[in-house]
């Protein structure tokens, strides 16, 4: 009776912690489903040079399929506990060969929380109060979230041409100001129509038109609209000059921006600007690297007034072999305290050190001076930087810099390691350390102390 009795109880525990893990499980199981079985039939299918049909040009497809587990720990000063988040995303989607000129890309999203020792944001990003269990946590954006990750139709019917329509990734040049965010498990995708242009020698024309944009909070932003041009001349295989023109008809956009004053009500911004980027061959086993950049951002389609600012990146290095090291100034200009450029389209976590303490730019600017290191031992790649981060215009500070432009220093560390063309892992090490403390009439603003560990692990298929 007694042993009946106990193995009542553990049945039942058993279908609690099932139900309670449903969603991940149904989303692992749909994803072995959706994996295997194409393949599987396609193999039994002798594969065409060119579909005929719409079931070949499903076989002779290629997936957009992979599996994403992180661990993130983030122990940040004035927190009481550190985040230690545990998630994993699943992509699972498919494109078709083109038939008759039409692809079409399907590819569904799920990030699964594994625990909740951290605040993924979603109760702030979305208007509300942080929840009071989650107010002594550091933040970690990665919530809960299953949808439509891309869906779109691609057309090549012309020459060298490509016409997009959907939802869709986009990543251009360095993604400085246009990214998709793929750091972040929900990542940032475009809703509209893009169109690239390969038929001048040596030119890449990119334009596009967007209604849509979904954030990496999963929160949907559909008030407004952002047009691209963008233009690439590759003057040798390794060397390039951009050309750049975007238009973010966007009143709100998801960023509440640092500003004196009143608050904006319409962060609408134009941004033009040029870019000269590559590696030039030197010698045998040396090259020269460098970067220059220019960028004016103005206000757009009824902007605040004080989006009036500039952009300038300078960096110079060299590599040898595996090994690279180089230096680079960017500065994100204030316009005299009243705004500072911004950047809300890019993907921000690459840019002023890999902590993401600058996200947005404070209103008095930030000029970002670092070294880069590059080099590969026994098949890991290693990259280390470190950031002396200032304020383009000085700020009222307390302490023993009344008036101060020093917001702290960052040492970034990234080893990664891809063990075949399916499997790769990623540790990385982010110290944020401030210097003088900034906004302190607001304390909310500061960039406090901040250690961040992450350790990834991705399958491709």
């Amino acid at each position: 009776m007694t042993r009946s009795l106990n193995r009542s109880l553990m049945n039942k525990t058993m279908v609690k912690k099932t139900w309670q893990n449903k969603k991940i499980n149904t989303c692992l199981l749909t994803t072995m489903i959706a994996v295997y079985a194409l393949p599987s039939l396609a193999e039994e299918v002798t594969k065409p040079a060119v579909p005929t049909t719409l079931m070949e040009a499903i076989m002779l497809g290629k997936p957009m399929t992979n599996f994403r587990l992180r661990y993130e720990n983030v122990d940040q000063e004035g927190k009481s506990e550190q985040a230690n988040a545990w998630t994993m995303r699943s992509l699972i989607g498919w494109q078709t060969k083109p038939l008759n000129n039409f692809s079409i890309a399907a590819q569904l999203i799920n990030v699964a929380q594994f625990n909740h020792d951290f605040y993924d944001g979603t109760n702030t990003t979305f208007g509300g109060a942080t929840p009071a269990d989650k107010k002594n946590y550091p933040l970690v954006v990665d919530p809960d979230y299953t949808g439509v990750n891309q869906l779109f139709l691609e057309w090549s019917g012309l020459p060298d041409t490509k016409v997009r329509v959907g939802r869709q990734s986009v990543k251009l040049d360095n993604v400085r100001f246009i990214g998709n965010v793929e750091y972040r498990q929900i990542m940032q995708v475009f809703d509209g129509i893009a169109v690239e242009n390969k038929s001048i020698k040596d030119v890449e024309i990119y334009a596009a038109h967007f209604e849509g944009l979904r954030r990496i909070t999963s929160e949907f932003f559909s008030n407004g609209h952002v047009d691209i041009a963008h233009a690439t001349w590759k003057y040798s295989p390794t060397e390039n000059l951009t050309g750049y023109g975007y238009f973010q008809d966007m009143p709100r956009n998801g960023f509440t921006y640092p500003t004196t004053g009143a608050a904006f009500t319409n962060n609408s911004s134009q941004t033009f600007g040029l870019r000269a980027d590559g590696s030039h061959k030197i010698a045998a086993d040396w090259k020269m690297l460098y970067t220059a950049e220019y960028a004016k951002q103005d206000n757009y389609r009824g902007g605040d007034h004080r989006i009036d600012a500039h952009y300038w990146r300078l960096g110079a290095g060299a590599g040898y072999g595996d090994w690279s090291a180089r230096v680079d100034r960017e500065v994100l200009s204030s316009n005299n305290g009243l705004y500072g450029f911004q950047t809300p389209l890019a993907t921000g976590h690459l840019f002023q050190g890999l902590g993401d303490s600058f996200l947005t730019t404070p209103k008095d600017g930030i000029e970002d001076t670092f070294i880069t290191l590059n080099g590969k031992v026994l098949d890991v790649q290693l990259s280390a930087e470190y950031h002396w981060l200032d304020a383009d215009r000085n700020f009222t500070a307390t302490g023993s810099a009344p008036n101060s432009n020093h917001y702290g220093k960052e040492l970034d560390l990234v080893a990664g390691y891809s063990y075949d063309k399916n499997w790769s892992g990623k540790l990385e090490y982010f110290s944020f350390k401030e210097d003088d403390l900034y906004g302190t009439s607001t304390p909310s603003v500061r960039k406090r102390d901040t250690d961040k560990f992450m350790a990834t692990m991705m399958y491709t298929f």
